[in-house]
């Protein structure tokens, strides 16, 4: 009988599920929409009699379900006031997942998830300081010191996305100004585009295939983005002082013209003392269902 993990990741659109093995090996996977469930007892419930079902079709020892979902607090186990989610209030998933399969569960934000995947299965298994930020809907990162994702007091360390570019800037969803997401996410790069005199409704997947092919405005679009991606990055290198920072999401694949001008301005804001020491790389688990992985790897972590 082989013992694998159940990672999750739920997302405002879409809900990824894995089986997972010790080495991270996806045995299988699959994916509901999140708007099927406007409860989340609904998806309990669903999660539950699936997870009865994988058990009897497959020689399975389930050890843990590991979540990851935004706004969630590892210390409390709830998704708490999630925005994008039709699930409102405090959302105790982690106890309503227990108590409905029995599984030993964990939950954390999914950008910590990615983290713990990168430690657990990823790069970050030769390193004990290194910063994960995850670049889509909005931007999230997940902190690791002494080989530890970092939580602080309150369970809500690691939100670098609404660290300020500018007192005066753009309209963040989370009710301040200028907030790092608002000019280095998917709604950032379009808006962004927009600015510099795009005229269409393109999507930064878009953006960066018409940049790959020359087109100077995407280029541009692409060049402030991580200009400033870069220069906050150097706050971040000051207070952590990281191996390495690892780029996740779906805005990262357009690493190759992120990386190095983010790299060039993080190196030209930062003081000497750390110039040159911290690298800006593509995730490992980029094109590998990292989220779900790093779900896993909230399990996987105490077998090491």
């Amino acid at each position: 009988m082989e013992r694998v993990a159940i990672g999750i990741d739920i997302g405002g659109t879409n809900i990824e599920i894995g089986i997972v093995n010790k080495q991270g090996t996806i045995l299988l996977s699959f994916r509901w929409k999140t708007s099927d469930f406007l409860q989340a007892e609904e998806f309990v419930a669903r999660l539950a009699q699936t997870t009865e079902n994988l058990l009897s079709n497959n020689d399975w020892r389930i050890i843990g379900i590991g979540i990851g979902a935004p706004t969630a607090n590892y210390y409390t186990g709830a998704i708490e006031y999630a925005p994008n989610m039709p699930w409102k209030g405090i959302i105790p998933l982690q106890r309503m997942t227990y108590q409905a399969t029995g599984i030993p569960t964990k939950l954390t934000n999914d950008a910590n998830a990615v983290a713990h995947g990168e430690l657990v299965f990823g790069a970050g298994r030769e390193m004990k300081h290194f910063s994960v930020i995850t670049l889509g809907t909005g931007l999230g990162s997940g902190i690791v010191v002494d080989g530890h994702v970092l939580y602080g007091q309150h369970g809500l360390a690691g939100e670098f996305g609404h660290t300020q570019v500018d007192p005066n800037g753009r309209q963040c969803s989370c009710g301040r100004l200028g907030c790092l997401e608002t000019y280095v996410s998917i709604r950032g790069i379009e808006l962004t585009y927009q600015k510099l005199g795009g005229k269409e409704n393109l999507n930064p997947r878009d953006i960066y295939l018409r940049a790959q092919q020359g087109d100077e405005l995407s280029i541009e679009t692409y060049k402030k983005t991580a200009q400033i991606l870069g220069n906050k990055l150097a706050d971040l290198v000051h207070l952590f002082d990281p191996e390495a920072i690892f780029l996740y999401g779906g805005v990262a694949n357009a690493h190759p013209l992120i990386i190095p001008v983010a790299q060039a301005e993080m190196d030209r804001q930062l003081l000497k003392a750390f110039r040159g020491k911290v690298q800006i790389r593509p995730s490992d688990l980029l094109d590998k269902k990292g989220a779900v992985l790093g779900a896993a790897a909230l399990i996987w972590q105490d077998e090491k």
